[in-house]
């Protein structure tokens, strides 16, 4: 069950305004994997939870990456960060945050 529902969205207009970057620069941080997105009734969107001090969680991309070579789909990995992961007793994105980068990955190379 994913947490996706009770997850505040930002648009990448949003997110133009939110982190001073233009339009394009905010693309090429979801095409490259600093952030993740999702349409949202037809919108392009990225959780919330995937920025800190208006910036992306920097241990997001790394994570992404280990996911993406695991046979993750943007979309799964991003279903997979709002998920509750009960190997670390809460999302893995709320443990990204928490500073538990390592365990985290480990996590996501498990499952490979």
């Amino acid at each position: 069950m994913t947490d996706a529902a009770e997850t505040t969205w930002l648009t990448v207009p949003d997110l133009v305004e939110l982190t001073g970057q233009s339009p394009s620069r905010i693309r090429r941080l979801i095409d490259d994997r600093h952030l993740l997105a999702a349409r949202v009734d037809g919108v392009l969107k990225v959780p919330s939870v995937f920025l800190r001090d208006d910036a992306p969680v920097p241990e997001l991309h790394g994570t992404a990456i280990v996911l993406a070579d695991a046979g993750f789909s943007d979309a799964e990995a991003l279903d997979w960060f709002l998920a509750e992961e009960d190997s670390l007793g809460t999302t893995p994105i709320a443990a990204l945050r928490a500073g538990r980068k390592a365990e985290v990955r480990r996590v996501a190379q498990a499952l490979a």
